[in-house]
């Protein structure tokens, strides 16, 4: 597996089967992306966030060269810590350790920069299988938050979670 930066053009067409309903499209962007996932507002989504924290989109392909995982990464420099955000795994391989080794790389990269002393991200516990993978990888809990995000008849919560160098 190798990560690569995202290229909407080339990408989107695949990354875009991965989420096949609403509540799935929730727990991978909390809304913040409308659904259904289309080009253009992912495109200016990514922009957006592009500029106002830094973040820059990438992949996790495969040994065959097919696109199998996606997340966004910046770095705060006020606190040294980067953020991995919208993680998502092509459904035909959740299970089959894609998603943790895409997380070590995505990691291992972040940690490349010697100003990073750690990595966060949040989870909804809710999403057991999410949160199992990133405390496979090492990352443990920070702070945890109830009640953090309806959807319809549910209240999710938020998990904070951290790997340090």
């Amino acid at each position: 597996m190798k990560i690569r930066l995202f290229n909407i053009d080339d990408d989107f067409d695949v990354i875009k089967t991965w989420i096949t309903d609403e509540r799935t499209h929730m727990m991978w962007c909390a809304n913040l992306v409308p659904y259904p996932l289309e080009k253009e507002k992912l495109r200016n989504f990514l922009s957006e966030i592009a500029v106002k924290f830094g973040d820059s989109p990438f992949v996790a392909v495969d040994d065959e060269g097919h696109v199998v995982g996606f997340y966004c990464y910046s770095l705060n420099h006020e606190t040294h810590e980067g953020m991995l955000k919208f993680v998502m795994v092509d459904a035909s391989v959740r299970g089959k350790g894609i998603g943790k080794e895409m997380i070590k790389l995505a990691v291992r990269n972040a940690f490349s920069d010697p100003e990073v002393i750690a990595v966060q991200l949040n989870v909804f516990p809710e999403n057991s299988r999410a949160k199992r993978c990133y405390e496979g990888v090492g990352f443990t809990e920070r702070q945890n938050t109830l009640d953090a995000f309806k959807y319809k008849d549910e209240s999710w919560g938020r998990c904070n979670m951290l790997i340090k160098r």
